[in-house]
């Protein structure tokens, strides 16, 4: 933390004999963000419909980076060659069963709409990706917003002073943000749920902390006299924010040491269960979105090994935040998705390994007035093509933003200048909420 003296000397170093100039006021905003111990945390908690924020919906978005095998998880084929050595296991509904990698989660089946007719045409990892994040395609001329950053706008409330979307886990370059919906709805990333976010700690006493905000104003006011004023009063909200943010109690529900004991034993040991657990905490504090990674599922080789590893870090967790979930009454106004950008091919290749195949995979929902206990499409005795109700990724999207009560025919003004909806095209797969 530096000394006001020190942020003084940046400023001077910054403005000098040489004037201010937008980027050297832009340089001195990062290093005073810095120093106020609040770098890079922005959000804007913009006031939306009242009826969304009285009934609290959430969303967990589980994101199976890399492209999870649909046959090593929620549609086996045990007995077809394309099985392979997978098997398939009973779960708490009767006629419905899963891969035995997933033997917790079977039981709670009855919690559980399986999709196992996902479909698109997608099958490179980075337009798979977007897709699957956005529901849109990327095009270099429009910047579309991530679900979550939908989420954030619609359901966030403005007087929340905690982030609106949270992504928790290796962050893969090129992932989706907020867009043409601007830097408001970025994604507040934390590398690891096991350690409290980095720069969120004042570091000195409030009120010392207060006088830093305000020698910051300072710093901003010569600029902004000398023609700055659009880019100081930006700056100004992002300082408000983040520093809300940081003297905020609501800062408790990222120290998940606070939980007790018996309850992060019941998630399991490591990342995945420590961000399941966090996702539970910050949802059940007001927060809209919450994303955990989990990866790397591109098993081009050693499928078999490497998937039933990856599910043994998912299972108990995911088990378990599907019950507390249920037993807090969160579960009835959090959405819950299991999804990755595609699934692999059902045929084995020669490294024991199976390849990206978007044309049939699985997702997974669950809460939020989704229709537990179900499974919607079927694909055919070797997973090679989908035999009953075809569902694609612009489905898939309305559907989410069906049960989150958010209208996905609203329109925004995109970057470019003409209207685009939050989903395009596409339909709601009615069946997920009545069966």
């Amino acid at each position: 933390m530096k000394s006001e003296q020190e942020m003084h000397e940046m400023w001077d170093v910054s403005v000098g004999r040489h004037g201010v100039t937008r980027r050297r006021f832009l340089r001195t905003s990062v290093l005073a963000a810095s120093a106020l111990g609040c770098g890079g945390l922005t959000r804007t908690i913009a006031a939306r419909a009242g009826t969304l924020r009285r009934q609290g919906k959430a969303c967990i978005l589980l994101w199976m980076q890399g492209g999870p095998s649909q046959l090593e998880t929620w549609d086996p084929k045990p007995g077809h060659t394309n099985g392979g050595e997978t098997k398939a296991i009973a779960t708490d509904v009767p006629g419905i069963r899963i891969a035995d990698n997933l033997p917790e989660v079977a039981r709670h089946a009855s919690k559980l709409c399986v999709l196992r007719s996902m479909t698109s045409k997608e099958a490179s990892h980075p337009r798979a990706t977007f897709l699957m994040r956005t529901g849109y395609l990327p095009q270099a001329s429009v910047k579309y917003p991530a679900l979550g950053s939908h989420v954030a706008y619609h359901l966030s409330d403005d007087e929340f002073d905690l982030p609106s979307f949270v992504r928790i886990g290796r962050s893969t370059p090129g992932l989706a943000k907020g867009g043409f919906l601007g830097v408001d709805y970025d994604p507040f990333i934390i590398s690891s749920a096991t350690r409290k976010p980095d720069n969120t700690e004042a570091g000195v006493a409030p009120d010392r902390f207060r006088r830093r905000l305000a020698l910051a104003g300072d710093l901003e006011r010569t600029f902004a006299e000398q023609g700055g004023r659009e880019l100081v009063e930006s700056h100004r909200k992002v300082y408000r924010q983040a520093s809300q943010m940081v003297l905020s109690d609501r800062m408790e529900a990222f120290d998940i040491e606070r939980e007790p004991g018996s309850m992060r034993d019941a998630y399991g040991d490591g990342e995945t269960a420590m961000a399941c657990l966090l996702a539970r905490r910050l949802v059940e504090t007001g927060v809209p979105f919450v994303e955990v990674s989990v990866g790397n599922w591109d098993t081009h080789d050693d499928n078999f090994s490497r998937t039933r590893q990856l599910c043994q870090r998912l299972d108990r967790p995911m088990a378990t935040l599907l019950a507390d979930l249920d037993d807090r009454g969160l579960l009835d106004r959090t959405l819950v998705i299991w999804a990755g950008e595609f699934g692999r091919t059902p045929r084995i290749n020669a490294r024991s390994g199976r390849d990206h195949y978007p044309r049939a995979y699985s997702a997974v929902l669950a809460g939020c007035g989704v229709r537990g206990g179900q499974v919607i499409g079927a694909t055919d005795a070797g997973g090679v093509e989908i035999t009953d109700r075809p569902i694609r990724v612009s489905d898939f999207f309305r559907t989410v933003y069906h049960a989150l009560g958010i209208d996905a025919d609203h329109e925004y003004m995109s970057n470019i200048g003409r209207p685009i909806k939050v989903a395009d095209e596409g339909s709601v797969v009615e069946e997920v909420f009545t069966g």
